[in-house]
Parts: structure tokens; sequence; C-alpha cells
């Protein structure tokens, strides 16, 4: 079957079609979605974007390849490639770079800021809540069942893109060994991905026709039909994009600057909360022990038991883990602080996605690097697999061990700390999605409702027993 554009009045912007032919016996046409379309599926991915960065992942994967087709697998994890070697929360590059595919300037502008902001305002007003009045139990309640849905949603997304991308025993095995050199041995993220791209480049025919997931099912998608209409379409956005990379760096350094040279607590926080912004490769998870370590002893900013508090509201309110750092700003300094660590961790990240994305584009279907972008791709199913059993494992238990066995560091659960409740609502969750097909909004809730109700209840029964 054959697909092809019509033009209408907006050429490849709101407005263009693309035909097939026969389809069921009828013929049929998608639209292009609409900036403001697009604007609203990145609000709600901003305020759904719970688990980290394989929950955020996952999500993006849901909205944007599975059910609304705008992104093909290929592209979605050619991108995801790129997002994974750069510093800071992959998951928000991501929505940034797909936003300026869908877009341009504008659409990575809208998507990378929809993707923070839910998250922001809330652990802003979290913030104020704990400074005010400490921990709030309806609030926990309400953020545990939320994990619990997102444990299965991150299951099911993984085993979807595994599904697609890893083709042939080659790829398979260095998905294993992505993992385990993650899991078992701590290596950091860029290192494991560039091996694999290497790895890629020496046999590049172990992964021919592996490359970026198998092709969908029924049309093409949305953007790949467009690009096929419009070939120069890259280069258009490239030059807007590069403009738009300096222009993000000069507001990322000049204010970054006028603070550190006025000094005080304002130009501390500056300063290292931007240096934090440069070397945070692999997420939040690479550098939370540094930040602690110098927040707390060295800056004193905060108590270690209120670095711990503030890591748990990250960890269950949406947007990027990175967002604690937005807590030790408040706790340093009230609002104006946590403006500040904001913008001094994710004004960078929208350069480094404009300068850099136009140019990984071009590399799409350049043919001598698709075995490296095939081999990585392949490898970035073994780190979203090492996210995901991370998340997991701290959802589900409360006492995790690390055994030195060798070189090798594993973390080993403790049966007893078992949480029957949060797997109850882990199964809870996977009956509405697999089963019910409730779909993600629903089903997280259904499981937020549940933990609302059930979690004061458990915490109840618990201490009265304690007692």
């Amino acid at each position: 079957m054959a697909w092809r554009m019509r033009s209408g009045e907006g050429g490849a912007f709101p407005g263009s079609r693309w035909e097939a032919g026969l389809l069921n016996g009828r013929m049929t046409s998608l639209p292009f979605p609409s900036f403001a379309e697009a604007l609203r599926v990145w609000f709600r991915i901003g305020c759904l974007s719970f688990g980290g960065p394989a929950g955020q992942i996952a999500l993006l994967h849901r909205e944007v390849v599975e059910e609304r087709r705008w992104i093909s697998d290929a592209r979605f994890l050619h991108a995801l490639n790129f997002c994974t070697l750069l510093p800071g929360p992959e998951a928000q590059q991501l929505a940034t770079y797909l936003g300026w595919l869908m877009h341009g300037v504008r659409g990575g502008v809208a998507a990378g800021l929809l993707f923070i902001l839910p998250g922001a305002l809330v652990m802003l007003a979290l913030s104020a809540i704990y400074v005010g009045f400490g921990e709030v139990p309806l609030i926990a309640a309400l953020f545990f069942g939320l994990k619990c849905a997102v444990l299965v949603i991150v299951v099911e997304a993984l085993l979807r893109v595994a599904r697609r991308a890893l083709q042939g025993a080659v790829a398979w095995a260095l998905a294993v060994a992505a993992f385990a050199a993650l899991f078992l041995f701590g290596l950091p993220f860029p290192v494991v991905v560039l091996g694999a791209a290497l790895i890629g480049l020496a046999m590049p025919a172990a992964f021919a026709g592996g490359g970026h997931g198998r092709p969908q099912d029924g049309p093409p998608a949305l953007l790949d039909a467009l690009l096929a209409a419009e070939p120069d379409r890259i280069m258009r956005l490239g030059g807007a994009a590069r403009r738009a990379g300096l222009i993000a760096l000069a507001l990322w350094v000049w204010p970054v600057a006028l603070l550190m040279n006025a000094g005080g607590l304002y130009g501390d926080l500056a300063w290292f909360f931007s240096k934090m912004a440069i070397v945070t490769f692999g997420g939040a998870y690479a550098v939370l022990a540094y930040v602690a370590q110098e927040a707390v002893e060295h800056y004193r900013w905060l108590s270690a038991d209120q670095m711990l508090a503030g890591l748990g509201l990250a960890e269950t309110t949406p947007g990027p883990l990175i967002l604690v750092l937005q807590f030790v700003g408040y706790l340093a300094a009230g609002v104006p602080g946590a403006l500040l660590v904001v913008w001094a961790t994710f004004a960078p990240c929208f350069a480094w996605i404009f300068l850099g994305a136009p140019y990984v584009e071009r590399l799409h279907d350049v043919a001598r690097l698709k075995g490296a972008l095939a081999a990585v791709t392949a490898a970035v199913v073994g780190v979203i697999a090492n996210l995901a059993l991370w998340f997991g494992l701290r959802v589900l238990f409360g006492v995790i061990l690390e055994v030195p066995v060798g070189p090798m560091r594993l973390e080993v659960p403790v049966p007893a700390s078992l949480d029957s409740l949060a797997l109850l609502l882990a199964l809870l969750a996977a009956v509405a999605l697999f089963r019910m097909k409730l779909g993600v909004v629903k089903t997280l809730g259904l499981t937020a409702l549940a933990g609302l109700v059930l979690k004061p209840a458990a915490d109840w029964l618990l201490s009265g027993f304690g007692g």
C-alpha cells in the first residue's frame, strides 16, 4: 500500500494530511497534529511523568509512538540514544528533541518546559508544605499509589520496546551485557552506550536489519510521512535550532556569571548547580550522592534528614528526579533559590538539544552508521531495564542490601521488607492496564485513589501493632 502526502493550505504545517490507498476497503487519511494539539499532549505527559527516567521514557513512547503514531520507533530510539549521551535528565531532553522534530524550536521549547513545569510547581508547593508543616501523610499516600502504578507502566514499556528494538542474538546479548554493566558493575551510562557504539562500528553486519526497531503495522508515523514529502525539512529546522541553542547558552551563562560575580548565597547556588548541569551524565542518580555531600557537609544548606525527605518528594512527583535540587534551593534561599536552581539545571538542557539535534538527525539515514546506532539501541534497552529494576526494588522493598561479589555489587532485597500494600497496588495497576485496558490516566487515577484509602489504614495498623 502506497502512502503519500496531500498538502493543504499549511503545507507541512497544520492542515497537511497523509493519504493511503485502500485500507479495509476504504480510503483513509490522518492529519498532522497542530501545535495546539501537541501542547495538550506535552502538558499531559508533564503531569503524568512519574517514576523517574524509566517511567518517563515509557510514557513518552506510549503517547507519541504507540497511541498517536506521531513518531516512529526508529526516530524515537534514535533521539533517545543521543539524549542518553548528554548531561542532564535524558527524558526531559528527549521530550524537547521530539517537540523540535514536530514543530521546530517553539515545539521543542514547549515540550521541554511542559515536561518540567508541572513537577516543578508541585515540588515547590510540597517544599513549602514540608518547611511549614512537615510531611503530610495524605499527600504521601496519594503519591505512593502513583508509584506502584508507574512500576507496571515501566515494565509494559520495557517489554514493548525490547520486542521492537532487539532483532537477532547479538542485539539481545548486547542488551543483556549493557544491563549487567550497569546493574552489577555500576559503570556510567555514557560509557556503556559509547562502548555499544564502538561494537556496532566494528561489526555492523551483526546488526544489519536491527537499527531502530521493527516497522510498525499500518501507515507510517506521521512525522516520517512528512519528512518523506519534505526531505529538506530537517535542514530548514536546523538553522533556527542552532540559533536557539546559542540563545539558550547565553541566557544560562549570563545571569550565572553576574550572580557569581556578586558572590554570596545566590552566587554559590548559581555556580554549584550550573556545574551539576554539566557533569550529570547518566541522570540524577549518578550525582545525587555528590550533591547531598556538598549541600549538607560543605555548604550546610540543609541537613541529611532533609535531603532524604527531598529525595522522597522528588521520587513521587511528576517530572525529572533532578527536581530534588529545587528542594535544596528552596531550603537554602526560599522561592528565589528554588527558581534559580531550576534555571541553572534546565537552561543548558535546551542548549544541548538545539545545538546537537540537527546534526544527529542528519545521521539518521547514513548507512555506515546504522550498525553503531543499532548497537546503541540494543544497549539502551539494557539501560531502561536497569532503571526499571532499580525503581521496582525500591517501590516493593523497604530494605535493599549491597552485596559485594568480587568486582560486582549486587543489590539484594530483604524478603521480610516486602511492602505487601505496594505489591497489591502494583497488581491492581497491572489488572487495570493489561486486563481491563483502562489506559494510563485511569490506571494512575485508580491506583492513586486506592493508595489514598489504603495507605493510611495500613500505617495505622502497623503503628497499632508496633505499639
